[in-house]
């Protein structure tokens, strides 16, 4: 099976959210670059690096056998030739799971090379809770 060309980020990340939603290993690791230094954060984990790891952490997840669900939305994008960074809010639902799921912050960025754009960069976690920090008289960045 050949991988399939990317003509834009925009498609490599339709792919990255539909073969999320299926549960298409195959897919999944068809959007990743083949770079020796891919990253991959889900969200409250660690940082995987290279991808053995980011398609064993695929894979532990779909085998699990709960279908998820995610519609990005939100998006800002940044784009140059080379590279692209996208940043979402992601509405995650579970199948057969009715409650609402705060949303989760992504960031994915991509490259161009010579097979079409590819994911270099996958990093999720969870939204904080805007309620609490609109009552604060704190700064709104934490580093």
């Amino acid at each position: 099976m050949t991988n399939p060309i990317f003509t834009s980020p925009e498609e490599a990340e339709a792919a990255f959210y539909a073969s999320l939603s299926h549960a298409d290993l195959d897919g999944m690791m068809a959007v990743w670059s083949e770079d020796e230094e891919v990253v991959c954060i889900h969200p409250g984990s660690i940082r995987l690096v290279g991808i053995p790891a980011i398609r064993e952490s695929w894979r532990q997840l779909f085998e699990a056998g709960t279908r998820i669900i995610v519609h990005p939305t939100q998006p800002v994008q940044w784009l140059n030739v080379m590279t692209a960074v996208h940043t979402v809010h992601q509405r995650v639902h579970l199948e057969g799971d009715h409650r609402l799921h705060p949303p989760i912050i992504a960031t994915n960025v991509f490259t161009r090379g010579p097979v079409g754009w590819r994911m270099v960069l996958h990093h999720a976690s969870p939204a904080p809770d805007m309620d609490n920090l609109r009552g604060s008289d704190s700064p709104h960045i934490i580093h």
